[in-house]
């Protein structure tokens, strides 16, 4: 077992639960994870977790990484994919979070823009060759020197690891931990395009505690992540809050509706975080919240300027805590009063609980004079943003803080922030942003006639919509150069209307 370290690293936080409860549960993979990634699911105690992230991080050292070179990694909401993270970081390496749906085209931009040492993927998931994605955008990343993967039947040039998490294996060496070096990168789409954008182990942390505190969740708690790991915002939520409680974190891979109450109910969770507008659906089922021990749901919004108008929550038995969620820049949570209200957002400081006035201070929010909501404090990567819009000069006030793009003022009565856009030139869809500009950029490779955009939509902020002269040939033109499924799928046949 490696000493446990003073330094507030993941690792470090879970070394330090190991220490206390080896025998403890820790994590729990989803039950249908045999139809997401082919694979039995696992339960894993500390003591059991600890010794596969050694084997993992013992693995990446003899496979020739050096320290503080970039691991990507691209698998299901697992088990994998938290020992993956916290083995990756035991043996000094960056954390690069590719999301589920990008395919080979954004995979290898992404692998090319960060410098990649090794990518790990998974033998498929949910139907989709994820093994090949993995494999085809390595051969376009000339940095890539090491690909490896979870699941049966990987392809010639994959290395497996299974047997390192059922079995174990060689302990990783110690490395002197250094919660100021980077350890994630995430990706985040702005108007200059995609921007990487790395985080210590003090900005996790610290979105992790603005999570953890302002929702009231208690020690020890099982917590259901409905919400995948692949953003900060996901991590934040699940993976951070999980070893800041030290208790278990239960994986759903999104998204089954029997298999999340069925979760909820035999493993007797009392904290679920899921997109907000599944915590809104779950809030309309009151046999479920009544039949569960669920305490706290805590809802991430991707479009944070709809929370202000969404339904009131009904129950005060499960409290709801709405985490507004800008960008990869940062984030901020607000738990719901007895009136099930969304509450005012004030600028200035503010703490976790919000209304502790004695509380730690979690990060603050302001206007800048272009009408648009900042975000600074210690989750927030001050340096990433303003490299990409070279706002630092020697000539210039240094910049203190990250404007997010959204458009927001002030209430004359109450004096709340009011957040009224999303940043121009950006569409979101769901967890997934693109430039305006690159949507109509691959309807024109289709030829005349096609066209791609994006529509509003109250829940995931827009939907896309494609029209071609052939949808099923613009379909498979588009899968074939390796783009986002969402792309693809705007380009499905409609069925007439009543």
């Amino acid at each position: 077992m490696l000493q446990t370290t003073a330094s507030p690293t993941l690792d470090g936080l879970f070394r330090r639960i190991l220490a206390r409860q080896p025998d403890a549960l820790a994590l729990i993979d989803p039950p249908n994870k045999m139809q997401v990634t082919g694979q039995p699911p696992l339960r894993l105690t500390f003591a059991q977790a600890d010794r596969a992230i050694s084997a993992l991080a013992a693995h990446f050292v003899d496979a020739g990484l050096p320290p503080h070179s970039i691991v990507a990694v691209q698998l299901a909401n697992t088990v994998e994919y938290a020992l993956t993270v916290l083995a990756a970081h035991r043996a000094g390496l960056v954390v690069a979070l590719m999301p589920q749906l990008w395919r080979h085209a954004d995979l290898a931009v992404a692998l090319n823009r960060i410098g990649a040492r090794a990518i790990v993927g998974c033998s498929r998931i949910d139907g989709v060759s994820h093994a090949d994605l993995v494999m085809n955008a390595a051969v376009e990343a000339f940095s890539i020197r090491h690909v490896c993967g979870f699941g049966p039947n990987l392809p010639e040039g994959m290395v497996p690891l299974d047997d390192l998490i059922t079995d174990g294996g060689a302990m990783a060496p110690a490395m002197a931990p250094d919660a100021r070096q980077a350890a994630l990168i995430s990706f985040d789409v702005t108007n200059e395009g995609l921007l990487a954008v790395p985080r210590t182990h003090l900005n996790l942390i610290s979105g992790g505690l603005a999570v953890f505190l302002e929702s009231g969740m208690a020690q020890g708690t099982t917590l259901l992540a409905a919400q995948y790991m692949g953003s900060f915002a996901g991590v934040a939520s699940t993976l951070a809050c999980w070893l800041l409680s030290g208790g278990t974190l239960a994986l759903h891979h999104p998204f089954d509706g029997e298999v999340l109450e069925r979760q909820l109910i035999e493993l007797n969770c009392d904290t679920l975080v899921c997109p907000a507008a599944l915590a809104l659906r779950l809030g309309e089922d009151e046999d479920l919240l009544h039949d569960s021990v669920l305490r706290n749901i805590i809802g991430l919004w991707r479009t944070p300027e709809q929370v202000a108008s969404s339904p009131s929550w009904p129950s005060q038995r499960v409290r709801l805590t709405d985490v507004y969620v800008f960008g990869e820049a940062g984030l901020f949570g607000a738990r719901r009063g007895d009136d099930g209200a969304a509450v005012d957002i004030m600028p200035g400081s503010y703490g976790a609980p919000r209304d502790d006035a004695q509380s730690p201070i979690a990060g603050e929010t302001l206007l800048t004079e272009a009408g648009t909501l900042a975000l600074r404090g210690s989750m927030v990567p001050l340096a990433a943003y303003i490299a990409a819009r070279d706002e630092f000069r020697r000539d210039a006030q240094p910049v203190t803080y990250v404007d997010t793009g959204y458009a927001a003022r002030l209430d004359r009565t109450s004096g709340a922030i009011c957040i009224t856009a999303p940043p121009p030139g950006t569409m979101a869809v769901g967890g997934y942003r693109f430039q305006a500009d690159e949507l109509q950029a691959w309807a024109k490779r289709l030829g005349d006639g096609a066209m791609l955009t994006a529509l509003p939509d109250k829940l995931s902020g827009h939907r896309l919509a494609g029209r071609a002269n052939d949808n099923a040939r613009a379909r498979g033109a588009l899968a074939e150069l390796g783009l986002n499924p969402l792309m693809v799928e705007a380009f499905r046949d409609r069925v007439g209307t009543d």
